[in-house]
């Protein structure tokens, strides 16, 4: 059985759960962050040298040199790539992407209004990516708020009309095609007074000039907003293909430019360029239609707008993306002429995002997209972080100059060394907040340069099976290979829990970048891994109230600015709600839950219940009543929103002036933590009683109920997978999803503790992760995602691979600097003196008050 004083002292230290501040004194924090400096490198160096020695043991001769050597050669890799110098190689490639970006989008050609119509590939089927920039996929309301008031003509042949279609379904998906093909279709939305309208002119020619020259006269009413036009398979049918043909497209094309030039000074004008077709699936009268043919009246086409474009003001836009696409797709054309549906949707909804984009500013529409204003809270964020770098500048060289002027020389009279000045004293001590504080405004530079500045590109993301289940094969096999031996056996133990928070937040990180969300299975096992950190959250901070009874200021005030200070920066340099991190939001209110339910009267601690065993049924009463609030809750949404929409309140837990996201995120895992809690109350309650046996390679049972509970969990474990996989509705799943999940979560739990063995070997190279995953979920919103984790960020545009590997690099060691940052500043922030805490926490709520006054008066302009 295991020693109870040993056994207390290891569940204070598993408490710390995700967010949870380390009750430690000071300088048992600087050996932690100390050691989560090197922790990844010295993992690797310790297992290489633990496998080596195992080898040496049974190798002779060269053998033995060759693994000594290897040995020698590795202690030399990882003297030299320390944690430290893998930060200054990302600093240094950060430095060169940005100025390779900047030269490309100011000399190389930056619009992404011209990357969206010209440019691109496809993903998948409905599914295209311009270069470099995102397209949104407009819903009707959007459509008609975009479009309201305006006319629209498309003007062509019946490739255009199948164009004019697809455009007036993502208006009305009711609109069929049908009716008479070789005429005029009108389409009319009364509700957004919008009219679309498409134009038979089969040719270039005399009758396509007559509207184009109407809708040139001043004062013209009957002139629309935006015209899309494009011809030319009649005349190479009705022709033959003929050499005078061409020729008189040429001269007609440049008498109806100078139209298009003039009315592109006042409105849209698009053409579209001729898209190939399927030499062998067309009819007899066709034949003569070839791609040679298409694309020769597609050069002459260019070659006349782009010379009228290059003396004008104003530009006729040419859409070459539609021609990318078919050259894909034309394979799938029935007859060889006509794309497929799929096809002229993409077509359809590039026009949008080319019109729409501008105006109605979605955060997943990077294309076309101005770069949006910056608040006054965001130049004053810039100002204090300009302000901090220049005083840091200022202390360090004052420090410099009084190194060098006061380099201790010895008193002439009695021989020993000067002391130095306290004022010099306290500027060195300055210098330490500072630098953090300008590492901290670099960063959030970087931060705002990927996610706000027009400098990176972004695309958006496509779901497919390999690009989740490979990188997650991947990380698992390397997990596996870098395990070592745990320094003790104890359930749930320090080093385990910081694995099992990092192979999650790897397999949530993988699913993000891969758009997993759209496959249902894998969606309900990630939130099966969201509600066990919540789980984890629980189970930590009620065993540690539990066992210490620490209700002090410091503690809750340690807890908050963990969990709170990146969100809080991020909030303010990205013009962000505090609920969009939702994540953040969601533990503080819950760890607010569990520091009331424990230090609420009467205090039930474990010291109490020693003396007396009654008082555990207090606690469980206590429990009780937490859960008795939590169904209210749930049950009453009207309740649950008038609490949450008070002001100051609101401003916590709004998005988008409404707490129905903060509804949403709080029911689905709504009782998560209360099960952490009440598992952590049984185990600690068995473990006082030493029902367990917690040595290293003991069982955590009797072999006979320890191989019980393994078979149960096993079984309850691939159940849960098994109904997860058949899941065919989010809404339905999502619903039995906080009933269930525990399930799942407390079959690993004993699957990973219940056999000796288990509890006693971890995976480093998962716990280096664990020790900075609220880090990483928080960074990737902007630096690793983009467009507000819409996207995927693009470091290295034409090569995803190589992309994914210099971003992660990057995103992986700025979420570690800032949680060495945010663990220097919480001691400088959160001092254990009452009257110093109390100062700072007025100074940080008038602080927080200013921002909510100047948040709310920024929403009132809007």
């Amino acid at each position: 059985m295991s020693d109870p004083k040993v056994t207390l002292e290891n569940s204070c230290e598993a408490a710390l759960a995700l967010g949870a501040a380390p009750e430690s004194n000071e300088a048992e924090r600087t050996k932690s962050t100390a050691e989560s400096s090197a922790g990844f490198y010295a993992h690797i160096s310790r297992l290489s040298t633990s496998a080596v020695s195992r080898l040496s043991d049974c190798c002779h001769g060269g053998a033995k040199m060759s693994v000594l050597a290897y040995s020698r050669g590795k202690r030399e890799i990882n003297q030299y790539f320390s944690i430290q110098n893998a930060k200054l190689l990302a600093l240094v490639a950060v430095l060169l992407l940005i100025v390779f970006h900047s030269v490309s989008r100011n000399y190389g050609g930056g619009d992404t209004c011209e990357w969206l119509l010209s440019s691109g590939r496809l993903l998948g089927e409905n599914a295209w990516q311009p270069y470099g920039c995102m397209m949104h996929r407009y819903k009707s309301n959007e459509a008609k708020s975009c479009l309201s008031e305006k006319h629209i003509a498309f003007i062509g042949d019946s490739r255009i009309r199948q164009l004019f279609y697809s455009y007036v379904n993502i208006i009305n998906f009711e609109v069929k095609e049908e009716g008479m093909k070789h005429e005029n279709i009108p389409f009319e939305d009364r509700s957004a007074s919008l009219k679309v309208d498409f134009l038979w002119y089969t040719e270039v020619n005399n009758f396509m000039k007559e509207p184009l020259t109407a809708w040139t006269l001043e004062g013209t009413s009957l002139k629309p907003d935006i015209i899309v036009l494009g011809a030319a398979t009649w005349s190479i049918k009705l022709h033959n293909g003929s050499t005078e043909a061409l020729n008189q497209y040429k001269t007609n094309l440049t008498s109806i430019a100078r139209l298009l030039e003039k009315l592109a000074e006042h409105i849209e004008v698009i053409w579209v360029l001729q898209d190939p077709v399927l030499e062998d699936h067309l009819s007899e009268d066709r034949k003569m239609i070839t791609n040679q043919q298409i694309d020769l009246y597609n050069e002459a086409a260019l070659s006349i707008l782009n010379s009228i474009n290059s003396v004008s003001k104003a530009k006729v836009q040419i859409l070459r993306a539609s021609r990318l696409a078919a050259e894909q797709t034309i394979s799938k054309s029935l007859d060889g002429l006509h794309l497929p549906r799929s096809t002229r949707d993409i077509s359809a909804m590039v026009l949008m995002n080319y019109f729409c984009n501008k105006i109605l500013k979605p955060i997943d529409g990077s294309c076309c997209l101005p770069r949006p204003p910056s608040t006054l809270i965001q130049k004053l964020t810039a100002c204090f972080f300009i302000l901090s770098i220049s005083g840091y500048l200022v202390l360090n060289f004052i420090c410099r100059n009084n190194h060098r002027e006061n380099k201790l020389p010895k008193d002439i009279e009695s021989g020993e060394e000067k002391k130095p000045s306290i004022a010099i004293s306290s500027v060195a001590g300055l210098k330490i907040p500072f630098q953090s504080v300008c590492k901290l405004g670099l960063i959030m530079a970087y931060f705002y340069f990927c996610d706000r500045a027009d400098i990176f590109m972004k695309e958006q993301k496509f779901y497919t099976h390999s690009s989740f289940f490979i990188p997650l094969i991947f990380i698992l096999v390397l997990g596996f290979f870098y395990n070592e031996n745990s320094k003790e056996a104890k359930f749930l133990n320090r080093e385990q829990t910081d694995e099992w928070k990092g192979w999650m937040q790897l397999v949530i990180l993988i699913y993000h970048i891969s758009g997993a969300s759209a496959f249902i299975p894998v969606y309900m096992h990630v939130r099966v891994l969201v509600a066990a950190y919540l789980f984890q959250t629980g189970y930590g901070h009620f065993s540690f109230f539990w066992l210490k009874g620490d209700f002090g200021l410091h503690r809750v005030c340690q807890v908050l600015f963990r969990l709170n200070f990146l969100v809080v920066v991020l909030c303010l340099v990205m013009d962000r709600a505090y609920q969009f991190y939702y994540f953040v939001p969601l533990v503080t209110f819950w760890f607010a839950v569990i520091y009331g339910t424990m230090a609420m009267w009467p205090q039930i601690l474990q010291k109490k219940a020693s003396g007396n065993a009654l008082w555990n049924l207090g606690l469980l009463m206590k429990l009780f009543f937490l859960l008795s609030c939590i169904f209210l809750l749930n049950y009453s949404q009207g309740a649950f929103e008038n609490i949450f929409s008070c002001w100051p309140i609101s401003k916590l837990f709004e998005l988008q002036g409404s707490v129905h996201e903060w509804w949403f995120r709080w029911k689905l895992d709504r009782f998560a933590v209360f099960h952490g809690m009440l598992f952590a109350f049984l185990y600690l309650v068995l473990q006082k009683c030493q029902v367990l046996s917690e040595g290293k390679g003991e069982p955590l049972f009797s072999h006979r109920i320890s191989d019980f509970l393994l078979f149960i969990s096993v079984v309850s474990f691939l159940t849960y997978s098994i109904w997860a996989s058949s899941c065919k509705n989010k809404t339905e799943c999502n619903t039995l999803h906080p009933y269930v999940s525990v399930i799942q979560i407390l079959a690993f739990i004993l699957i990973r503790n219940i056999p000796g063995y288990a509890r006693s070997v971890y995976s480093s190279f998962f716990a280096w992760f664990g020790k900075i995953s609220l880090e990483l979920f928080i960074c990737q919103y902007h630096i690793w995602l983009a467009a507000d984790t819409k996207g995927i960020l693009v470091l290295i545009p034409g090569n995803p691979v190589l992309n994914i590997i210099i971003s992660t690099f990057i995103f992986v060691c700025v979420a570690h600097e800032i949680s060495q940052i945010t663990n220097e500043l919480a001691q400088i922030a959160i001092p254990k003196d009452g009257s110093a805490l109390l100062k700072r926490l007025l100074g940080g709520a008038g602080f927080l008050l200013v921002v909510l006054l100047l948040s709310t008066q920024e929403d009132a302009k809007l």
